[in-house]
């Protein structure tokens, strides 16, 4: 029986290489798997802190409401650092300034929506425009479900929607925020990285409210919709989602 001839070195180096290249590639999914099923772990740990923490604080201001009732006080709730911001006209034939300060708040089309960090210049501002705007103290249901339903990212100029974690750990884990409830903690506590995460999403682009409006041209306190809602914003956002 003849010999088997031996095979051509060169095939050899190619199935020599072609192994090396698949074991390099196992090794490589392998160690992306385990990153990953650790970077879950981290933010379901995340999860359960903040809602400890809301829960805590929620508490905590009902406690001091009972206290001051009981004691025959009344108390008062802690200034809102958040707001709401909605455009609710168009600016044909407006003033350049208040153009200038709706491009400013980003919102340049109607019914878009941002968060915004109360300050007296933000207050200032949101007075300019008050009549092309409606605003408020929005509530953790409705920073939720604004960045659940309609969060979108900015990234290099373009909108994309958030479908997965890796998007924001991506562009925002420097800052230390890994996940969707990260984003929202930011937001809503607004944290030492307000800044960059409210620049990370794009504006909202809400619908036209369940029900139409009132009065555009009307300030809310006179039966319009027009200016500072407080609280009631959130009612109104809902609406719009």
């Amino acid at each position: 029986m003849p010999a088997v001839p031996p095979a051509p070195e060169t095939l050899l180096k190619k199935r020599q290489t072609a192994a090396e290249v698949k074991a390099k590639r196992a090794a490589r999914e392998l160690r992306i798997r385990k990153k990953h099923r650790q970077v879950r772990r981290l933010q379901f740990k995340h999860a359960e802190k903040y809602v400890k923490e809301y829960e805590k604080s929620e508490r905590a201001l009902i406690n001091l409401r009972r206290q001051a009732r009981s004691g025959g006080h009344f108390y008062r709730d802690p200034e809102a650092k958040l707001a709401f911001v909605v455009r609710i006209r168009g600016i044909n034939g407006v003033d350049p300034r208040t153009r200038k300060i709706l491009r400013l708040l980003r919102l340049r089309q109607i019914q878009n929506g941002v968060f915004v960090r109360i300050n007296d210049a933000i207050l200032k501002m949101l007075k300019l425009v008050d009549p092309y705007i409606a605003w408020g103290y929005p509530n953790l249901k409705t920073v939720k479900e604004l960045i659940y339903k309609r969060g979108f990212a900015r990234i290099n100029g373009q909108r994309i929607p958030i479908t997965d974690n890796r998007i924001i750990e991506k562009k925002l884990k420097k800052f230390g925020i890994i996940c969707v409830e990260d984003l929202i903690h930011e937001i809503f506590t607004v944290g030492s990285h307000f800044k960059q995460v409210n620049k990370f999403l794009w504006p909202f682009k809400l619908s036209s409210p369940k029900g139409g409006y009132s009065k555009k041209a009307n300030h809310f306190q006179e039966g319009g919709d027009a200016g500072n809602r407080e609280d009631k914003i959130n009612k109104f956002v809902q609406r719009m989602n």
